[in-house]
């Protein structure tokens, strides 16, 4: 999903949070992300699951080892010596099976259309949590000097978003409210006005630090107001 905005919506975004936080003593930084994840582990975690499943249901619907190894070793048991080495080939058939589910799975489920269709929901949102608080500690919001930075974090391919507010403002208001804010990113997500949503968010957020983290007469900005856009995954 394309992740291009124009400047006019950067500065949309940006007078946004100064407008936000000339009522608070919050700190408000935005960030959006393309995805989170270019979803590698998905096409290994379907193809060993195949590969176990279904050889296994093969045999369970009838395909047995004599069948196994008559099909594919065109030879047949002809004294109880030979039993060895028909359980052997069997196995050995068995086992070429697998490898083949294995790699025909993982070839399709590498497409990254199929991949993220198939990567479970809860691995997603658990993937979108992990960048959110990345981005919160890697730019500093938990070293703000009155420890209330807030980070808006969008990601487009999941439709998901993440709020995450350091300590002073966990302190003071509860994590309740930060449910409206979830819900407008990722309304604007939706409706592909990345923009907008980013804008409403913001001033919800405002208003609810000005309610619980009112300015202080000394209120410096020590965070960029401007949306950070992260590059997509596997890219500098």
């Amino acid at each position: 999903m394309a992740t291009h905005m124009t400047e006019q919506e950067h500065d949309r975004i940006a007078a946004a949070v100064t407008a936000a936080e000339a009522d608070t003593a919050g700190e408000i930084y935005c960030v959006l992300a393309p995805s989170v994840s270019d979803y590698r582990e998905t096409p290994l975690a379907w193809a060993a699951g195949m590969a176990l499943v279904l050889p296994a249901l093969a045999l369970l619907l009838g395909f047995q080892p004599q069948m196994l190894t008559t099909l594919f070793g065109g030879w047949e048991v002809g004294h109880d010596a030979a039993t060895d080495r028909t359980i052997f080939m069997a196995l050995a058939i068995y086992v070429g099976l697998q490898a083949a589910v294995f790699v025909i799975t993982a070839l399709i489920v590498r497409i990254p259309s199929v991949a993220f269709f198939l990567t479970p929901g809860g691995q997603k949102a658990r993937l979108v949590h992990r960048a959110a608080m990345q981005q919160f500690l890697s730019h500093g919001l938990h070293a703000t000097r009155e420890r209330t930075g807030v980070l808006l974090f969008a990601s487009l391919a999941e439709h998901r978003a993440e709020v995450i507010a350091d300590e002073g403002i966990y302190a003071a208001a509860p994590k309740e409210v930060w449910e409206e804010v979830v819900a407008l990113l990722i309304d604007g997500l939706k409706r592909r006005k990345v923009a907008d949503g980013f804008e409403a968010a913001v001033k919800r957020s405002g208003e609810i630090l000005a309610q619980y983290v009112p300015p202080r007469p000394d209120n410096p900005n020590e965070l960029p107001d401007r949306l950070v856009v992260l590059p997509g995954p596997g890219r500098a």
